[in-house]
Order: structure tokens, then C-alpha cells, then sequence
């Protein structure tokens, strides 16, 4: 099981992380919203190697049988693989390339929010907002978490549906011809 998920998760997070590389360089700055279908997008083709695991696992090496837990141990597993490699990518890149990333950020929040037609009090509290979230992204803890927060639930969602379509039982004729 651990050079399925060694292998399956490394994939995932290369994919991963390899697409957010080239979207931090080639994007920054482009329009927000294309960035995140963009990068939701890539992380669900990465996180589709949760599934190609969990078969190849059952199929390869346990019998044609896996049960829910171990497909999702599986898939959480590799969950948290691609996950760290994204979030320590994430770090090199922002801390060396894109370092302003959150003054960029924060002024296109509060951007929007004058251009939205928002009232005065709205557009305060929208520049509040943005002030705290870059103070907060000061601190290298936050930076992690948020990071984390931003894929992790992907991964989980893929890890819980593959587990719930993969998941497979040994039936008696299985154990006769064994």
C-alpha cells in the first residue's frame, strides 16, 4: 500500500503543483475568476489519481476486494501527500516570485467593490476586510492553513466518492477459487 501511495500521491501533487506554478507565473494578475475554475479544475484531474489508486490497489493487490475504510485511508493519504506538496510550493513561490501577492490581491477586493456599485459602508467594510486578510497573511501559520483550506476539502471529496464507488467485497465464489 505505500508505493501505491507514494507513487499515486507524488503524481497528484506534481499535477498539482505544477499547474499552480504556471498559473502563479503566467496568470498573475489575469482575471480571478478564470484563476480558480483554472485551478479547481487542476486539482481535480490531480486528485483523480485517488481513484486510479484505490482500483489499482483493490484490483492489484488485494484480490479484486477493498473496504471503505481502506479505500479511504488510501485516498487520504494521498490526499495529504499532494496537498503538502502544493502548500510547500505555494510558499517558495510567494515568498520568492510573487512576494506582493496579497498587495495585488487586496487591491483588486477593493477594486471590485468600488466598481460594484456597493454603497460607502459596504466598500469600508470591504477595504477592512482586505486590510485584515493581508495582515493575517503576514503570519506564516496563517499562510499554511488557509493554503491547506484551499485544497485539502477537494481532495476529500474525491477520496470520499472513490471510496464509495470502489469499495468491494469478497464473495464466496472469490474465496472457493482462491
Amino acid at each position: 500500500m505505500k508505493k501505491n501511495v507514494l507513487t499515486f500521491g507524488l503524481i497528484a501533487g506534481c499535477i498539482v503543483t505544477f499547474m499552480m506554478l504556471i498559473t502563479a507565473v503566467y496568470c498573475n494578475g489575469a482575471n480571478e475568476s478564470v484563476n480558480m475554475y483554472l485551478g479547481y479544475g487542476t486539482q481535480l484531474i490531480a486528485f483523480s489519481m485517488i481513484f486510479v489508486a484505490v482500483k489499482n490497489y483493490r484490483d492489484k493487490y488485494n484480490n479484486g476486494a477493498i473496504t471503505f475504510g481502506k479505500a479511504f485511508t488510501i485516498g487520504l493519504y494521498i490526499t495529504l501527500i499532494a496537498s503538502t506538496m502544493y502548500v510547500v510550493a505555494w510558499l517558495f513561490d510567494y515568498h520568492f516570485f510573487i512576494p506582493d501577492f496579497m498587495d495585488k490581491y487586496s487591491a483588486s477586493m477593493i477594486a471590485k467593490a468600488k466598481s460594484s456599485g456597493k454603497s460607502e459602508q459596504e466598500i469600508k467594510e470591504q477595504i477592512l476586510s482586505a486590510t485584515n486578510l493581508k495582515q493575517m497573511y503576514k503570519n506564516p501559520i496563517f499562510v499554511i492553513l488557509i493554503t491547506y483550506v484551499e485544497i485539502l476539502p477537494v481532495g476529500l471529496v474525491i477520496t470520499l466518492i472513490s471510496a464509495l464507488i470502489l469499495k468491494k467485497k469478497i464473495n464466496d465464489n472469490t474465496l472457493a477459487v482462491s
